[in-house]
């Protein structure tokens, strides 16, 4: 894995930036504010099918942000360490989680670090990261090698398709202006067989999917059949 594999600068300032702003539901994250119910309920659904017989250790969670997914993941009963190399993100995550007992911690790094102490994990999430740093693969590499065996890994994030230029590139940031201009870089966008090819070589299997799909009538987000814009994924490590 190269040392620039997991992480932009460029990105790491952007989501600095935004951090004081992250947990406002109607601010520049409000996207993964709404996407979050449908985003742990799926996440929960497949661990607790996948441990049936209890769940052991710690869910990691890579690119945590302010911690809109760990905080939710720790109220729902699971221990979680968040990562992220926003510093910023980091101390807002810390901040929002303070005084609620959760079972919940935060750490500002990298992936290499906690391999490099030699740490691994039952789950590791990374969600809507992937599209964010240099090289995907070195990146999937990376959580693999944190990941124990018959871990899970799940991912999520979008399809590199006309239809993901329209509505999440062009549309979601020049048009409606939902998120930030130049927030995503619609080249870095992953096909699904593609995400499933860069997991193989990095000896894990994929065992689910399904399309994440927005209804701007009841601006909501549901599961669906339709991976061609968001999308998430599971893997299980070999």
């Amino acid at each position: 894995m190269q040392p620039d594999a997991t992480l932009s600068l460029a990105e790491v300032g952007r989501f600095n930036a935004l951090a004081d702003r992250w947990w406002a539901p109607d601010g520049p994250m409000a996207p993964l504010h709404r996407m979050n119910p449908l985003r742990v309920a799926w996440i929960t659904r497949r661990l607790r099918r996948h441990f049936a017989e209890g769940f052991p250790g710690e869910i990691l969670d890579v690119g945590c942000g302010a911690g809109l997914l760990a905080e939710a993941l720790a109220r729902d009963g699971f221990p979680v360490l968040g990562l992220d190399a926003a510093p910023a993100a980091i101390a807002a995550a810390e901040a929002h989680a303070q005084g609620q007992d959760l079972p919940l911690r935060y750490r500002s790094g990298r992936i290499e670090t906690l391999i490099e102490e030699h740490m691994t994990f039952s789950v590791i999430t990374a969600l809507e990261v992937i599209e964010h740093v240099p090289d995907p693969g070195g990146f999937l590499s990376g959580l693999g090698a944190a990941l124990a065996p018959r871990g899970l890994l799940i991912v999520s994030t979008l399809n590199r398709t006309l239809r993901s230029l329209m509505t999440a590139k062009i549309g979601a940031e020049y048009v409606a202006r939902i998120l930030p201009t130049g927030t995503h870089d619609w080249r870095q966008f992953i096909p699904p067989r593609v995400l499933s090819g860069m997991a193989g070589a990095a000896g894990l299997r994929t065992i689910d999917s399904a399309g994440m799909s927005f209804d701007p009538l009841r601006r909501q987000w549901h599961q669906s059949r339709d991976l061609s814009i968001n999308y998430i994924m599971a893997f299980e490590k070999r």
